[in-house]
């Protein structure tokens, strides 16, 4: 069997493709995204039922919850064991246990805020308040909550723990600081500075915890999701753009690119606890993990 390796001498990986096993009989549907809790259990958010599919580390099928529970899976994180969602076409962003129990949830189901959007994607005429088409829901590390509400809304919110709106920021447009078109994913660091993954516009902007711009990285596809390592490290899997093929790429701190490869279109990208990447793939319909070595 051939072994795909692919990194640099400091960051070498290993393809395992099509990584989980399910049940016999059983496939994936369309793979939104990926998360691994503090056991580096696997969490796979795809667009049928069920929604939540669970592995072991070793891609051994577990459970599976959120029967009828979801109408448009999307984005996923797991934090201090709990698992946030969000289901983008209902406007709800959502809390759950790593068995499937609900938790939280954040707006009204099927109620969209006023953006004067009707195309998922577009950029919208205006920015309002939670939710319209909402992308992903992160834990920070004071507690508070916030929310990418990118497919027909163009803000980040921020949440207290306990769901009450702390306050929102945002405008459309395709350049300008704090300007978003299709903010797609999001996450915070230790320092509560949020990144923000501006995909249309192929820049990840990063703010701190109040929305107030510190800067920008560049020169990439659009970002579909960025996730940090415990290396400390920034992991980003890009869109197709401009001819080049979609890629997963590791930043450091200041944005500068370390290591970059070639994969299969991945909408999700999650990192474990070794330093294991997996990703989850739409067209393709399923998970490849890149094994540290």
């Amino acid at each position: 069997m051939t072994t795909t390796t692919v990194g640099t001498d400091k960051l070498t990986y290993e393809l395992a493709q099509d990584f989980p096993s399910l049940p016999d009989g059983e496939t994936f549907a369309v793979v939104s995204t990926v998360a691994t809790d503090s056991q580096d259990r696997l969490y796979v958010f795809q667009r049928k039922d069920p929604p939540v599919v669970v592995f072991d580390r070793d891609g051994n099928y577990l459970d599976a919850w959120g029967h009828g529970a979801f109408n448009s899976p999307h984005g996923m994180s797991i934090s201090d064991d709990v698992v946030y969602l969000t289901d983008r076409d209902d406007s709800v962003a959502v809390a759950y246990t790593l068995e499937g129990r609900p938790l939280m949830v954040l707006g009204e189901r099927g109620v969209h805020s006023d953006t004067g959007c009707e195309g998922p994607g577009d950029l919208v005429p205006r920015a309002a308040g939670p939710f319209n088409y909402p992308t992903e829901i992160v834990k920070g590390p004071s507690g508070n909550l916030y929310v990418a509400d990118g497919y027909r809304n163009s803000r980040i919110h921020k949440f207290t723990s306990d769901g009450d709106l702390i306050k929102s920021w945002g405008t459309p447009g395709n350049s300008a600081p704090g300007e978003f078109h299709l903010p797609h994913s999001l996450m915070v660091d230790a320092d509560e500075k949020v990144y923000v993954c501006d995909r249309t516009n192929r820049r990840i902007q990063i703010f701190d915890s109040e929305g107030e711009y510190i800067t920008v990285w560049t020169g990439m596809g659009g970002p579909n999701d960025i996730v940090q390592g415990t290396d400390r490290l920034f992991y980003i899997c890009e869109q197709e753009a401009d001819g080049n093929p979609p890629y997963v790429t590791i930043r450091d701190g200041d944005g500068e690119v370390l290591a970059k490869w070639g994969v299969r279109h991945a909408h999700g990208i999650w990192v474990d606890s070794r330093g294991d990447i997996y990703i989850g793939l739409t067209t393709f319909q399923s998970v490849d993990k890149y094994v540290r070595v």
